[in-house]
């Protein structure tokens, strides 16, 4: 199993089209990271992916980073202080359980979707676009190794 192909052409394109959406009206950033496996704790490894991806540099701290190993099959989701500050407590656990449920079924790019989707109704909430806003950070998936 490899990262880069785990989702098709079609679904990447999904996903990005689900970050795009997502951030339409928020000044939130999304990003999600793929790659084949890591050793250790999948928090540890996403919160590294975080900082590797400069997430933490945004004006308000507001990024959120769906991280995804497909040979450990696991995954998580890293919230920026800005966004953890305001978001309800177990609101990312929430959005973990929704996924899940997709992942077992083998939906895995509809599971990030509403992940992504989920998010950006929470980013709009407290972090919602200004006219002076910019995308902070890319839209693309990226991949590790």
């Amino acid at each position: 199993m490899n990262a880069r192909k785990f989702f098709s052409e079609e679904d990447q394109q999904a996903i990005k089209n689900a970050i795009m959406q997502a951030e339409k009206n928020t000044s939130g950033e999304i990003r999600v990271h793929i790659e084949n496996s890591f050793s250790g704790n999948v928090l540890d490894q996403a919160a590294f992916i975080f900082k590797s991806l400069k997430m933490h540099e945004t004006e308000q701290r507001n990024g959120v980073l769906f991280y995804l190993a497909v040979k450990n099959r696991q995954f998580a989701i890293i919230g920026d202080a800005g966004i953890n500050a305001v978001v309800p407590e177990g609101f990312w656990d929430r959005i973990k359980e929704i996924m899940t449920e997709h992942f077992r079924n083998g939906r895995f790019s509809d599971g990030l979707a509403d992940g992504i989707r989920l998010t950006g109704e929470k980013l709009v909430e407290f972090f919602p676009y200004l006219l002076n806003d910019t995308n902070e950070l890319p839209d693309d998936i990226s991949f590790g190794k």
